[in-house]
């Protein structure tokens, strides 16, 4: 129950802080977005440091290095695939990704589920899905390009949430910490052999750095809840996290929440609660 709970307050993180990276990313390149998000990230993890200790090792700096590769690769394709749209295809795709590989990942290193976990978990990779999907109807369709940045976003997402499983259980917060100071490496030097490409706009710099706080929150709880519960059933909550935007997008923005979405919804709760009891 406290990993459901940890991986819930996680999809609620990652779904507000892709909300405001993907406004963000519609005022400025999306690489100027991710220039304020992740430093402001890896600074909310410094902080986090004296509070819930670190221990370093070469497994955690292997791990962690590799979650921040995959977390700069993340930011930059998720950040863009919202940007250029149609969300209500792309934005599906990504978390069906994101939440099909740690799944796979997860049986494959001998996870068991009993019988409501079953048909909870399947469940939920349907919630996923309808929680994302706007309304069908006129929408456009969306391009090649736009399909294959959706799909990197989801595998990047993935990638990273499954490294920092992988890291030792010992090791405080060193992984997010050594993930963190080498996305926003990567991200800096990208952004510098770049520069003459990102255009004059500035970013949105509240905006930005308040989803990379968000960003680092919901790692954390991913990195707690993956810690004491299994990763299949904790990727798949965490993978909920567009009803998060959704929501938001309802009471910021005015958005319709369409049916298919409210059936998601609700399909999201049974599933969680189906998972509760495994």
């Amino acid at each position: 129950m406290i990993a459901l709970l940890l991986a819930l307050g996680s999809s609620l993180a990652y779904g507000c802080a892709d909300f405001l990276g993907g406004l963000g990313a519609r005022k400025a390149h999306v690489l100027r977005t991710v220039m304020v998000a992740a430093p402001a990230s890896l600074a909310i993890e410094l902080l986090l440091w004296p509070v819930l200790g670190a221990s370093f090792s070469v497994g955690v700096l292997g791990w962690g290095a590799a979650s921040g590769v995959a977390s700069a690769a993340a930011f930059a394709l998720l950040y863009r695939t919202l940007a250029i749209g149609p969300m209500n295809v792309l934005s599906p795709l990504t978390a069906l990704v994101s939440a099909a590989l740690p799944v796979a990942v997860g049986l494959l290193q001998g996870e068991r589920l009993g019988a409501a976990g079953l048909v909870g978990l399947p469940l939920a990779l349907m919630a996923v899905v309808l929680v994302s999907a706007g309304h069908g109807a006129g929408s456009a369709r969306p391009s090649r390009t736009a399909l294959l940045l959706a799909f990197g976003a989801g595998a990047a997402i993935a990638v990273q949430l499954i490294c920092l499983h992988q890291a030792p259980s010992d090791s405080g917060v060193a992984p997010l910490l050594v993930g963190r100071a080498v996305a926003s490496t990567v991200t800096l030097v990208a952004a510098g052999l770049l520069r003459r490409t990102l255009g004059p706009e500035r970013p949105a710099y509240a905006m930005s750095a308040t989803a990379g706080v968000l960003d680092s929150l919901a790692n954390l709880l991913f990195l707690l809840a993956s810690r004491s519960g299994d990763l299949a059933v904790v990727a798949v909550i965490t993978a909920l996290y567009p009803a998060g935007t959704v929501l938001l997008a309802r009471g910021v923005l005015a958005e319709r929440i369409h049916r298919g979405q409210l059936v998601g919804l609700g399909t999201a709760a049974v599933a969680v609660s189906l998972l509760a009891l495994t």
